[in-house]
C-alpha cells in the first residue's frame, strides 16, 4: 500500500477520534440537564450513569469477535454514526423509557466504536513502524474541549438538549461517514515481543498488567472529570466560576501532552514516556491534596493532565505490540479496563471523601496511578520502541 494511502488512513482516523471527543463530551458536560429533562432522581441518576460504561465493556467484548469477520474499519464505519444518532435521541426524548433506551445504545455502540478506533490506531501504528497513538487521542482530547465548549453555549443561551444536539450531529454525521471511506488496517508485521502468533489466544497473564495501568489511569481521569470542581469549591474555598476552571485546564494539558508525546516515544521509547506519565501523575495529585489555596489546586490538575496524557494511548500500542498477531483480541480485551476504571474511580473517591476527607480521597488515585512506574517495563525496552523512522510502511488492506 502507498505512502499516500497510509496518509489518507492516518487523517480519517484522527477526524474519527476527533468526533467522539466531541460527541461524547456533549453527553457527559450535559448530565444535569438530561436529568432535569427526564425528571430522574439523584438516586437514580447514578444507575443510569453506570449502565453506560458496563454496556460499553460488553460491547467492546462482543466487537472482538465481529471484527474476526468484517475488520475493525467496518465495525467504526457503522458504530460511529450509531453514536451520533444515539446522542440526538438523548435529547429528543420525554419520557424515563426513552432516556433508558437512548443511553443503553449510546453506550453499546461506544463500546464498539472505541474498541475498533484503538485497534485501526494500534495497526496504523505498526504498519507506520513508528509512535503515532499519541497523536490520534490528541485528537480525541481537540474534540473534547469543542464539545464541551458547545455544551456550554448551549447551557448559556438555555438550549434545549434537542436544540443543542441536532446542528452537531447533522455536521458531523456526514463527516464521520465520507472519511470512513479511507479507513485502513495495517497489516500483520512479524512478532516482535513475547506475544502470541495469529490464531493463537491471548495469554491474559501478559495482558494483566496493562489492563490494570488502564484502570488506573482511568479511575485517575475520572477522578479529575468528577470531582475537581466540587474540590475545588468545597475544599479549597473557591467561587463557582473558578471551579470550572481545573477541568479544563486539566483537559488543554492532556491535548498538550498528547500532541508532543509521540516525538518523546520515538526518542526516549515508551516505558520511559510513560514511567514519566506516571510520576508526573502522582505528582499532580499530591499537589492537589496538599494545596492551600484554588490556585494552587488548579496547578495540581494541570501537572495532571500533562502525566496521564501519555498513559492510554500507549497502553493500547504496547498491546499491540505484544500481540502482534492478534492485536484486535487485545485491544478488545483491554479496552473493557477503561470503563472499570470509570466505573470505580468516582464512587471510590465519593465515598472516601464522606468517610474520610477530600485531601485524604486524593491520595489513593496517586498511589494507584504510581504503580504504574512499576510496570512500565510492560511498555518495551528503549531498544524496542517505534522510532527513528527507519522501517518502510508494511503492507496494509483496507478493513
Amino acid at each position: 500500500m502507498t505512502d499516500a494511502r497510509l496518509r489518507r488512513g492516518r487523517g480519517s482516523l484522527a477526524v474519527s477520534f476527533f468526533v467522539q471527543g466531541v460527541t461524547f463530551a456533549l453527553l457527559v458536560t450535559r448530565i444535569p440537564a438530561i436529568q432535569d429533562r427526564y425528571g430522574i432522581s439523584d438516586g437514580l441518576l447514578p444507575v443510569f450513569l453506570a449502565a453506560v460504561p458496563i454496556l460499553a465493556g460488553v460491547a467492546s467484548v462482543a466487537t472482538e469477535k465481529v471484527v474476526a469477520r468484517v475488520g475493525p474499519a467496518v465495525v467504526l464505519r457503522w458504530a460511529q454514526p450509531f453514536v451520533l444518532l444515539a446522542l440526538l435521541a438523548v435529547g429528543a426524548g420525554s419520557e424515563l423509557w426513552a432516556a433508558a433506551v437512548a443511553l443503553g445504545l449510546f453506550g453499546l455502540a461506544v463500546g464498539a466504536l472505541d474498541a475498533s478506533m484503538n485497534m485501526l490506531g494500534v495497526s496504523l501504528q505498526r504498519a507506520y513502524g513508528r509512535s503515532i497513538m499519541l497523536g490520534f487521542h490528541a485528537s480525541y482530547s481537540l474534540g473534547g474541549i469543542a464539545g464541551a465548549s458547545l455544551a456550554w453555549v448551549g447551557a448559556h443561551w438555555h438550549l434545549s438538549l434537542f436544540t443543542s444536539y441536532l446542528p452537531v450531529v447533522a455536521v458531523l454525521l456526514p463527516v464521520a461517514f465520507v472519511g470512513s471511506r479511507w479507513y485502513v488496517a495495517g497489516g500483520d508485521g512479524p512478532v516482535e515481543e513475547a506475544g502470541e502468533s495469529r490464531g493463537s489466544g491471548i495469554a491474559f497473564k501478559l495482558l494483566l498488567p496493562l489492563c490494570l495501568v488502564m484502570t488506573f489511569a482511568y479511575i485517575g481521569d475520572s477522578t479529575v472529570s468528577n470531582w475537581s470542581a466540587k474540590y475545588l469549591q468545597d475544599v479549597l474555598g473557591s467561587s463557582e466560576e473558578l471551579a470550572t476552571v481545573p477541568y479544563n485546564a486539566y483537559m488543554v494539558t492532556t491535548l498538550l501532552g498528547r500532541a508532543v508525546g509521540d516525538f518523546g516515544v520515538r526518542r526516549l521509547g515508551a516505558a520511559v514516556v510513560v514511567r514519566g506519565g506516571a510520576v508526573l501523575g502522582g505528582l499532580g495529585f499530591a499537589l492537589v491534596a496538599v494545596a492551600p489555596g484554588a490556585w494552587a489546586g488548579i496547578a495540581g490538575f494541570t501537572v495532571l493532565g500533562l502525566g496521564l496524557s501519555v498513559i492510554v494511548p500507549q497502553t493500547f500500542a504496547a498491546a499491540g505490540r505484544l500481540f502482534p498477531g492478534n492485536s484486535d483480541a487485545a485491544v478488545a480485551r483491554l479496552n473493557v479496563f477503561n470503563y472499570v476504571g470509570f466505573l470505580v474511580g468516582s464512587p471510590l473517591v465519593g465515598a472516601l471523601g464522606d468517610a474520610w476527607s477530600y485531601r485524604g480521597a486524593m491520595v489513593v488515585p496517586m498511589a494507584l496511578v504510581l504503580v504504574t512506574v512499576v510496570y512500565a517495563t510492560s511498555f518495551g525496552s528503549r531498544e524496542a520502541r517505534y522510532g527513528g523512522g527507519h522501517e518502510r510502511p508494511r503492507t496494509v488492506d483496507v478493513g
